[in-house]
């Protein structure tokens, strides 16, 4: 892994090269550089939910199910199938990045989209997070809701761990580090891991770059007070028991053999990087 080309004005991702590795694991770390934006600005808009639907463009659907502590809570993610890609430290989530997972985006709490013509994939993890000062972690991992079972028109795919790391580097500087073992429930094509690792991946993080820079306006016309993350006494999740979780093995899901099929051609184009966040 070398340092990458500038995905944004003021930020540098690490590049990617193809490698052989299990198709259930994504390898990391990778991390990422930001200038312009500060180190609580992107914890922010990773842990935002109604700011993820307005930038993610790969939900189909994303909501937190319940709270265990006031720095962890449960929740669900899905996503389309398509060309691009980024529940955010959210959920959304583990690309050959992600965080709650992703296989082909960028994501926190949730994936990336899933190239065509992939099934689309969903996950429920347990997230919890961190601040540390001018420093934040956000991790995640897989269970099972009683009242979440997968669902006929999905792939319930696995984290097995996912999380973030944010360090300040100053006033309006920060550092990321992303690290992503998920399990997509498949053998995958060795294209989607090409594809993912030289294109997708950098351009949904140039996406969530530029969902960074535009966060602050966003927010001061959409609830700019309320922030649960920062001030658990906010929260609105009704109190979910640890006794109604259980751990989500990979094993006891069913696996989709996906290996052999072809890209679709009206996935061969790059995707517009534009953004909808107003």
């Amino acid at each position: 892994m070398d340092r990458g080309r500038s995905a944004g004005s003021g930020c540098r991702y690490p590049r990617r090269y193809p490698r052989r590795y299990p198709p259930q694991r994504h390898p990391g770390p990778c991390r990422m550089e930001c200038k312009d934006v500060p180190a609580e600005t992107l914890y922010d808009v990773l842990h935002d939910i109604e700011y993820r639907k307005k930038w993610d463009t790969n939900v189909i659907e994303t909501f937190d199910i319940g709270k265990l502590t006031v720095n962890s809570d449960v929740g669900y993610y899905a996503c389309e199938e398509g060309a691009g890609g980024a529940r955010g430290g959210g959920r959304g989530g583990a690309e050959p990045w992600g965080c709650r997972g992703s296989i082909a985006g960028f994501s926190v709490r949730g994936f990336g989209k899933c190239p065509k013509p992939l099934k689309n994939r969903d996950v429920i993890t347990l997230r919890s997070w961190l601040p540390m000062g001018t420093d934040y972690i956000i991790m995640n991992y897989s269970v099972k809701h009683p009242n979440y079972p997968p669902r006929k028109d999905m792939v319930r795919a696995v984290s097995i761990q996912t999380g973030y790391l944010i360090e300040g580097t100053g006033a309006t500087s920060c550092t990321i580090t992303y690290l992503a073992q998920v399990d997509p429930k498949g053998s995958l094509p060795k294209w989607v891991v090409n594809k993912s690792s030289q294109f997708l991946a950098p351009k949904a993080m140039k996406r969530m770059y530029k969902a960074c820079l535009k966060y602050p306006a966003w927010k001061l016309k959409h609830d700019p007070h309320f922030k649960p993350w920062l001030f658990p006494e906010q929260s609105r999740l009704p109190a979910l028991p640890l006794s109604e979780l259980s751990l989500q093995h990979a094993d006891s899901l069913e696996n989709i053999d996906e290996s052999s099929l072809a890209e679709s051609k009206d996935d061969r184009g790059e995707a517009s990087d534009e953004d909808s966040v107003n």
